[in-house]
Parts: structure tokens; sequence; C-alpha cells
């Protein structure tokens, strides 16, 4: 196999096995990283057949991904988030024929019929997606990996600079566990707003320095 699907994940107890299963139905190893989950996302995840790692202490989404990068053996790598709802194998063949043909350098996953907020979300701030098909090589390339908790900014980054072939692909009826729904609605949007805000001082903060 030349792809490896890799998650990470944080407290994902509930959601990360199905996941596994749908990337494991698809003919793909599996390699999650559980980012100093307080509950049992590394059980889940092993006993759907993932290969899992463990972070001793939560450290963002960013050096999850790192990490499991770095462990990573196979020319191309499917990058997926752990709440995923209506996933199906198709989507991450879909999300992948471009790359492994050589038509794109990215391909980016994006909700289609998923679920109203699901969708709304993602079209609204797409860049941010999760879900990525890429080649290992050049993702290892993206400078400022772990400069902010999540990636998907300077992954975007490095998409423009490098003026690389990417394009949206839809997964229909795929959505995602907003945060809302995962951790009572006043805290879920905090953190959603905490996100924002982060995001917007990283892009500041890069125009500043260019």
């Amino acid at each position: 196999m030349d792809t490896t699907v890799l998650i990470p994940a944080y407290n994902e107890a509930a959601h990360i096995g199905a996941v596994v299963a749908t990337a494991r139905a698809a003919g793909f190893p599996v390699l999650v990283v559980d980012d100093g989950s307080s509950d049992e996302t590394a059980q889940a995840a092993q006993a759907a057949g993932a290969r899992v790692l463990r972070l001793p202490e939560n450290r963002g989404k960013s050096e999850a991904l790192a990490f499991g990068l770095a462990h990573v053996q196979t020319p191309y790598v499917l990058l997926l988030d752990a709440d995923l709802v209506g996933i199906k194998p198709q989507h991450l063949l879909n999300l992948l024929e471009p790359v492994r043909a050589g038509k794109l350098d990215m391909a980016i996953g994006v909700f289609k019929s998923g679920g109203l907020m699901t969708d709304f979300g993602n079209r609204a701030t797409p860049f941010l997606s999760g879900q990525r098909a890429c080649s290992t090589q050049w993702l290892r390339s993206v400078p400022n990996l772990t400069e902010r908790r999540w990636p998907e900014p300077a992954i975007t980054d490095h998409l423009t600079r490098t003026q690389a072939r990417w394009a949206y692909v839809e997964l229909h009826g795929a959505g995602q566990i907003m945060k809302e729904q995962k951790r009572g609605f006043w805290k879920g949007l905090g953190m959603r707003l905490r996100m924002y805000a982060e995001l917007l001082r990283y892009h500041l903060g890069r125009k500043t320095r260019a």
C-alpha cells in the first residue's frame, strides 16, 4: 500500500473507531496520534485496527500531526479528522486519486449534504478542512507546520507560496461533529472562537513578517 491515513485525535473515543474502520475498509493502514487524551481514544482506535502513537500531554493538532508524520513510511498520506460522520471508503479514494495520478499536489475535502451546520462551517472556511491528500514529502516540506495549534493555515500558506496544484473535492454525505455538540454549546463555542482568534493572529503575523 502506498498511502497511510494519519489521524490526530484528542478525546474522541466516541467517534474515532468509526473513522478508523472506514479507512481500514478502504484498504489503508491507519496511524492515530492520541494527543494526550483523558478518555479511551487510544483504545478505541486500536480496537478498530489502527496503529496508535500516544503523546503524554495535549500539544495541539499541529504537534500531533507532525509527530505522526515522522512515522509515516508511505509516499502518500491522507489526513482525516477524528470526529467525522458519514465518511465512506469511496470519499477517501476520491481524495487520493488526483494526487496519486499526478494531477494535484493536494486535494482538500469539503462536506456536502452532511448536515446544515457542518456544511455551512466547512464551506465558510474550506481552507481549514482537515480532510486532505498529498505526498508525504510535500507535507514534510511545509515550514512553520507546528507554529500554531492548528496546521491548516501553514499548509495553506505553503500551497500559495509554492504555487502548488490543489483543488477542493466534495465529500457527499459526510460531515463532522461540531465542537458545540461534543463539549456543550457554550464551551464548544468558546473553543471555536479561540481557534478563529488564534488563526487570525497567525495570518496577521505572517503579513507583518512578509
